[in-house]
């Protein structure tokens, strides 16, 4: 049995897979005459080649048991995918090069103030959460073409500390 432990998720860490959105480090620009301020820049989002519209909508997910049990990956070939937290509670975020090789995964643990964004062709498990009734904004091709799902002959193990 092969288990995966969720590590911080930090921008150097998860580069290889896409982008960390937060406001962390990010410059900040005063607008609406200084009644709010501004991020630019966040994520570098990918989704309208060919033509194809983006898509925004609002996920709603739920736990799964534990210990987690890793049986399909997923890939976006043909735009990326970002999901946004809305709410201030941590959430788990599962990557892979290859879903045939356990030794390629990696696990976080995002705050609920990071998002991630997913690069093209970047493996990862649907999403993961900790509590009921968590909320992301999701940005992703609005096109029945850019999902691909891999069904693991053999489960992986989600171990959560």
């Amino acid at each position: 049995m092969h288990k995966l432990t969720p590590q911080p998720l930090t921008k150097a860490a998860f580069a290889a897979f896409g982008d960390v959105v937060e406001t962390d480090g990010a410059e900040t620009i005063e607008i609406n005459q200084g009644f709010a301020h501004r991020c630019n820049g966040l994520a570098a989002i990918d989704v309208t080649s060919g033509g194809a519209a983006v898509n925004i909508s609002l996920f709603e997910a739920r736990p799964r048991p534990l210990p987690i049990e890793i049986k399909l990956m997923e890939r976006h070939p043909l735009g990326t995918q970002l999901f946004m937290p809305l709410q201030d509670r941590p959430w788990l975020v599962l990557v892979c090069a290859d879903p045939r090789n356990p030794a390629s995964y990696r696990a976080f643990t995002a705050s609920g103030h990071q998002g991630v964004n997913y690069a093209r062709n970047v493996w990862h498990h649907p999403l993961l959460v900790f509590d009921e009734a968590s909320r992301f904004m999701v940005v992703d091709r609005m096109s029945p073409d850019n999902l691909e799902e891999l069904w693991l002959d053999e489960p992986l193990y989600l171990s959560i500390p």
